[in-house]
């Protein structure tokens, strides 16, 4: 008997074409206005910042900008 290999990374079973649902890219991407501004931040914030950002694979910079953003909608909508 002849033993047939199966790549277990092909589908199984008749296959159906699906409409492209996703955003392209460019939609996923808001065109944001940024201010750029000075601010003096504790240290120890900085660094703190700098690790977890190493962890994820990201900016710093980034990650301030977040939870500033994240900060002033939840006051916004509170208001």
């Amino acid at each position: 008997m002849k033993k047939i290999m199966m790549d277990k990374d092909m589908p199984i079973g008749s296959l159906k074409r699906v409409d492209d649902f996703l955003p392209s890219p460019a939609d996923l991407v808001g065109p944001d206005k940024n201010v750029k501004i000075t601010i003096l931040l504790k240290e120890s914030s900085i660094n703190f910042f700098k690790k977890e950002a190493g962890k994820h694979h990201t900016k710093y910079q980034k990650m301030i900008r977040e939870v500033l953003d994240q900060y002033a909608s939840r006051w916004d909508q509170a208001a």
